[in-house]
């Protein structure tokens, strides 16, 4: 199969640039996604995401005329499935951003097709697209459905991206992938397609495994941060600098241990092993004590701003708690990028405003509008925060935050990096 048009359905940090990817490789690639105002800023030629080289691959692309995007699925040779999977109340997957674009899909498909699961997924759900599609397709045999004498019309797998924020252009590239087709067929369908541009290796599974491996991964990171936060905590009551701790402890050469923060964020660590809690509740027992330790790092930070809001008031007691401002350094979930979701400094940042009477004020170099969550709160110049902010609270790590630095003694710094500051 040639593959000559590729549908990619879902245009956020990881649907635009595998479309961009495909695109790149002189494939047609029609890009779909419900966002208006993204589906007009790609075929302009621009991006409407932060991720670093991802702008002249698009500008290119659409150029060339090899990519464009629209809101309506249209007739192609692989359909690439990359929206997103965020959870319910109890942390309950919410699988109907998949559902709804399976079925939108099913609408166009016809014989030959593959469609792939690039979303992060509890275990069962490419299973569940061959129900869907199974629904809308009565006039198809799809993988799985069929008798033993009968071949399937369309191959379905799942390919979970594995890639890190700031490196999706290269990671897409480099990075080895896992392929889990419904059977050793639609594997080596999947397989054919992602040689298109991947140079790392392409690792054939089934598609229950592929699930799985990618819930793993971020569960596995999950619990060796909640491990670094939970010693913060413990180093905060002894009285113990934990950055300084890790550093002496990670000296042993088998001993690695990860650096604290204010959480965990992003649709993946902290999404993902829900996931496998979900289906194993019982047995899923360390990982959903890792989930809870990340989880509740937040309050206490609130709790230790709170701290120094009271240092503060004792130290100038002419001032009111109402009058003082207390600026929040970055709202992304990781450093350098724009991703706000699942982000434990949003969490803080909304937390806060409105525990104290302070004002809070926030500070994100990488994003020009706040959220509708904090449009209540200013958003300043890094330099302007500096100025008016009399408690500063480092959230996040960006480049700027260590460059520039701090001017006063009033810090709360969950990232380590004061002391790298220039103030």
């Amino acid at each position: 199969m040639s593959f000559e048009t590729i549908s990619v359905v879902g245009l956020g940090y990881i649907g635009l640039p595998t479309a961009a990817m495909f695109a790149s490789k002189k494939k047609k690639v029609i890009g779909i996604d419900v966002n208006q105002t993204a589906i007009e800023t790609i075929n302009q030629g621009k991006i409407h995401i932060v991720e670093p080289e991802l702008d002249i691959l698009v500008n290119a692309a659409v150029t060339e005329n090899y990519l464009s995007a629209t809101s309506e699925p249209v007739e192609a040779d692989a359909f690439l499935i990359a929206v997103p999977t965020p959870f319910k109340e109890n942390h309950e997957p919410d699988l109907s951003y998949i559902e709804h674009a399976t079925r939108a899909i099913a609408q166009v498909l016809k014989k030959g097709n593959i469609v792939i699961l690039e979303s992060t997924s509890p275990v069962g759900t490419t299973e569940k697209i061959v129900d869907w599609l199974s629904q809308e397709r009565s006039d198809l045999n799809f993988p799985g459905n069929c008798s033993p004498d009968e071949f399937a019309d369309v191959y379905i797998a799942h390919c979970p991206e594995r890639v890190l924020p700031g490196h999706v252009v290269r990671e897409l590239v480099e990075n080895d992938r896992v392929i889990g087709g419904i059977t050793p067929e639609c594997s080596q369908k999947a397989l054919e397609l992602y040689k298109i541009f991947v140079e790392g290796k392409c690792i054939v599974t089934d598609a229950r495994t592929a699930e799985m491996a990618k819930l793993t991964e971020n569960a596995f990171r999950d619990v060796n941060i909640a491990f670094a936060n939970e010693l913060s905590l413990i180093c905060d009551d002894l009285n113990i600098n934990v950055w300084e701790l890790i550093q002496l402890a990670n000296r042993h050469p088998r001993v690695n241990i990860l650096q604290p923060g204010p959480g965990v964020g992003g649709h993946c660590i902290a999404v993902d092993p829900w996931f496998i809690v979900s289906r194993s509740p019982q047995q899923a027992k360390l990982i959903r004590a890792a989930r809870e330790v990340n989880d509740g790092k937040p309050d206490w930070v609130i709790n230790k701003v709170k701290e120094e809001i009271s240092k503060f008031l004792s130290l100038n007691e002419q001032k009111e708690e109402h009058q003082i401002k207390v600026g929040l350094y970055g709202l992304a979930f990781k450093a350098n990028i724009d991703d706000l979701r699942e982000s434990p400094a949003v969490n803080i940042a909304l937390k806060l405003s409105a525990d104290v009477k302070a004002e809070v004020v926030l500070v994100e170099p990488n994003i020009t509008v706040l959220p509708q969550s904090l449009s209540h709160l200013r958003l300043l110049e890094h330099e302007e925060s500096k100025q008016v902010a009399d408690i500063h609270v480092i959230l996040v790590e960006h480049d700027e935050f260590i460059e520039n630095g701090f001017q006063n003694s009033h810090i709360v710094d969950t990232k380590g990096i004061a002391d790298l500051c220039q103030s």
